[in-house]
């Protein structure tokens, strides 16, 4: 299986948004997006290279698993 590497933040939007996720608000450098039956909002860093500590944090919250996210980030 691939290992997760970091990405642009545009990108790792991308993917939050195919499965549900709508923009909330934005603070500083720091975008939240909120679905409903999501226990708490995803946040994410506009960084040219979001970490892969955040990426894999955002999936657990989301309940999104590794294999899905590769499918998700693979370009069409």
């Amino acid at each position: 299986m691939p290992r997760l590497t970091p990405i642009h933040w545009r990108d790792l939007e991308r993917v939050f948004c195919a499965v549900g996720f709508v923009f909330v608000r934005q603070q500083g450098s720091h975008r939240s997006y909120s679905r409903p039956g999501t226990p708490r909002p995803v946040v994410i860093p506009t960084y040219d290279e979001v970490p892969v500590a955040v990426i894999h944090s955002n999936l657990r919250t989301a309940g999104v698993s590794r294999e899905a996210y590769l499918r998700l980030l693979r370009p069409r």
